[in-house]
């Protein structure tokens, strides 16, 4: 019996913040899938070189670019980069992005902290969204990575939510603005994630409350949230845009 085809065998897909996390399990998986992947990475050169190796070895085309995304200079290079490996665009995966660890009620926060994450969590994805949607075939795919803290906020990490609620409401008017060339805009809204990004939070006193939280009774891994961005990219979600695809083991449940 053959398994399930994903159909992504030559698409042609774009990955920012590639080189750990959530974005290099989102590689692999569009590599197995078939998929020649692009990523791009902020200053982790030796890990994003690795990421591109892996994908080499299954087959498929992978190279990576870096930079500070929220700089429109670097976007136009990375797409220059795009332009002279792809000729275009079938998939754009975007999820660069920072979470601040240091917990800071508005009332204290810093120009510097809001600026800081709004330039890197919400500018970076306008630029990197409108220049890929400029490359983007018919029927092409975009995933952008919310969080479940856009949906219902964050305590001492508004700048965060606040960027990722953006995110959302940028999904929610793409999705039209697009659709008739039949590009499907989606999200994902993970919660807590076994990453790099929130080791600090989940290595500190408060793990416990945070697994009981989640009704599946632990956290994600970066493949739990790569799979379902896979999937969205995929003709198996044709006829789903502008969704928000929770990924939180079912924490939005609970109290």
């Amino acid at each position: 019996m053959n398994g399930l085809n994903l159909q992504l065998a030559g698409k042609r897909a774009l990955v920012t913040g590639g080189s750990r996390g959530v974005g290099a399990a989102a590689v692999r998986l569009l590599a197995q899938a078939g998929a020649d992947v692009g990523i791009s990475y902020h200053n982790r050169a030796d890990e994003a070189r690795a990421v591109v190796e892996e994908a080499r070895g299954m087959g498929v085309r992978s190279w990576a670019e870096g930079g500070d995304l929220s700089d429109r200079r670097v976007v136009d290079a990375l797409f220059e980069r795009v332009d002279a490996e792809f000729g275009g665009l079938d998939i754009f995966v975007g999820n660069a992005g920072i979470w601040p660890v240091a917990d800071i009620a508005v009332a204290e926060m810093e120009d510097e902290r809001w600026h800081k994450t709004v330039a890197v969590n919400l500018d970076s994805i306008f630029f990197t969204t409108r220049a890929a949607l400029q490359r983007l075939t018919d029927d092409g795919r975009v995933v952008l990575v919310s969080s479940t803290a856009g949906q219902r906020g964050e305590a001492f990490h508004s700048d965060y939510a606040a960027t990722k609620g953006a995110i959302i409401s940028m999904v929610k008017g793409l999705c039209v603005e697009v659709g008739r060339r039949g590009i499907t805009v989606n999200a994902v809204a993970p919660g807590w994630i076994d990453t790099e990004m929130s080791q600090d939070a989940l290595d500190g006193p408060d793990r416990a409350a945070i697994d009981a939280a989640i009704p599946l009774g632990r956290v994600a891994t970066a493949e739990d949230v790569a799979g379902p961005i896979v999937l969205l990219c995929s003709p198996l979600a044709r006829h789903i845009t502008g969704e928000i695809l929770n990924v939180n083991g079912g924490s939005v449940l609970v109290g």
